[in-house]
């Protein structure tokens, strides 16, 4: 059984739960990243709930990742995430609506950095504290009984390689990023704590990127190397993977997508 804060490689093991027919939220959905995990989850079978901030963005990604999945299950819903009641809202009109729910993808971003260390600014902490630990505090306290109420309740962080190796001039962003997996990983051992003997019923990993990189990037800038950068569409497999193993394996673990420094 892997430990909270463990490494793990992804299993190719079939859960019984999987994803066909499964009721999943994503968080922080509008953009590239989220409409590529949008389209994979419904692809295969998932009921799709996207949230974001943003309405543009978010109405843009749902439209294209319906039409990409060939008009699969997907719907969107403006969520404040900054406001715990709202936040609890919406995960128990999902389970109202759907009669469970069995997972919560965080993909909500955002990024601060400075020249120097000694340049920082104190005022990016708080940015990146709301945008990525926040959101990461309401939704986990929001989904954590529901997802223990799912045969399959996944809980899934998208975190940065800089949180092991901050550097000097992103010390705001890699703190922010350490802080949530932390939390996550706290998630985990709530899950396992909670469940039954021979395992927890719920798991809670980290996915570990060092960025993201999409087609329109590439068309920007043809001549990058984007070396270590994580494709949307690769992420959003590894996002459908944490359901293809069973909850032990897939609880309390950190998974690299991107070699670690």
């Amino acid at each position: 059984m892997t430990g909270a804060g463990e490494e793990a490689d992804m299993t190719t093991d079939t859960y019984a739960g999987g994803l066909d027919g499964a009721v999943i939220a994503v968080a922080g959905a509008g953009g590239p990243a989220g409409r590529a995990v949008l389209q994979r989850l419904a692809r295969a079978g998932g009921h799709v709930i996207a949230a974001d901030a943003d309405p543009n963005r978010l109405a843009e990604a749902v439209d294209a990742a319906r039409y990409d999945a060939g008009g699969a299950d997907i719907t969107g819903e403006i969520v404040d995430l900054l406001d715990l009641e709202a936040t609890q809202d919406w995960a128990s009109r999902i389970e109202k609506d759907h009669g469970r729910v069995d997972g919560l993808v965080h993909l909500v971003g955002g990024w601060r950095g400075s020249a120097s260390f000694p340049e920082t600014e104190l005022a990016d902490w708080d940015t990146l504290h709301r945008l990525l630990i926040r959101t990461v505090q309401h939704t986990s306290l929001a989904f954590h009984d529901g997802l223990m109420r799912s045969p399959g309740g996944r809980y899934v962080l998208i975190s940065a390689s800089g949180a092991s190796a901050p550097t000097a001039g992103n010390a705001a962003y890699a703190a922010a990023k350490a802080a949530a997996e932390a939390w996550t990983l706290a998630l985990g051992d709530s899950f396992r704590k909670l469940g039954p003997e021979d395992g927890p019923t719920a798991a809670a990993t980290v996915l570990v990127i060092k960025a993201l990189v999409h087609d329109e990037m590439r068309a920007e800038r043809p001549n990058a190397k984007f070396a270590g950068f994580t494709d949307v569409r690769d992420l959003a497999e590894a996002v459908a993977d944490v359901w293809n193993a069973s909850p032990k394996e897939v609880n309390g673990t950190r998974q690299w997508l991107t070699p670690r420094p």
